[in-house]
């Protein structure tokens, strides 16, 4: 399923300033890693990405790349992907915490899904890289915040059809199925690259518990209630 945008019940009221920023940054340090060559890459990654063993053995000076790993990505697929969720949904979140708060929020979900993820293989040496554990820290703050709000979706049903999916289904699956790819990897050792699943949970979760300590919730209900009365009589499940 891909998000194509989100029709929030919540006017927001702020340009996104750090979301742009976001997206923006993480483009242009694409166009700067050495994807075409795999030696090249590996002394980029080596100083640039985020290794749990090396993590680990050299805490100290190794700690920036908990933050400098989440700003690169291994192909345009793996950038566009996180970029459209950031786009997606970053926004309302922006707006509801503020500038400085959402991106110290932003961050810190990124560290808590680079602790979940070297919790599971503490011993790995496969580069970790991407705003994927950030990102699904926005998806679990807006998960909370605004479960009711429809997002159109295209859903591969006779090729693809466009649905306005409520919020909680569409994020909700996605967080399903990050559950189940992880709990299946278990185990498993990773000789090469793959998908950080525990990152993305990890960041989901955070994403979920810190947007309640750091952001204003207490308009959450009434907001709800208004858009789900305005929901019944004008939004359709699909379009």
């Amino acid at each position: 399923m891909i998000p194509m945008k989100d029709l929030n019940p919540r006017k927001r009221h702020k340009t996104p300033y750090v979301t742009i920023a976001l997206v923006v940054i993480n483009v242009i340090v694409f166009f700067f890693e050495p994807l075409n060559s795999e030696s090249a890459f590996r002394i980029f990654a080596d100083r640039w990405a985020l290794i749990p063993a090396q993590l680990l053995n050299e805490p100290l000076s190794e700690f920036m790349t908990i933050f400098s790993a989440m700003f690169l990505h291994g192909g345009l697929l793996h950038l566009g992907s996180n970029m459209l969720y950031l786009w997606i949904f970053g926004d309302n979140i922006e707006d509801r915490l503020g500038h400085v708060r959402y991106l110290i929020f932003y961050l810190l979900c990124g560290l808590v899904a680079a602790v979940a993820q070297i919790m599971i293989d503490p011993n790995s040496t496969v580069p970790n890289i991407g705003a994927s554990g950030a990102v699904a820290g926005v998806l679990g703050a807006y998960f909370l915040l605004f479960p009711a709000a429809k997002v159109v979706t295209m859903v591969p049903i006779l090729l693809f059809r466009r649905f306005q999916l409520p919020a909680w289904i569409l994020l909700g699956l996605w967080f399903g199925s990050q559950l189940l790819s992880g709990f299946s990897q278990l185990g498993v050792k990773t000789q090469g690259g793959g998908v950080a699943f525990w990152a993305h949970i990890g960041g989901f979760v955070a994403g979920v518990l810190l947007v309640k300590l750091i952001g204003n919730t207490y308009k959450l209900a009434d907001e709800q209630i208004e858009y789900l009365e305005k929901e019944r009589k004008d939004l359709p499940l699909w379009e």
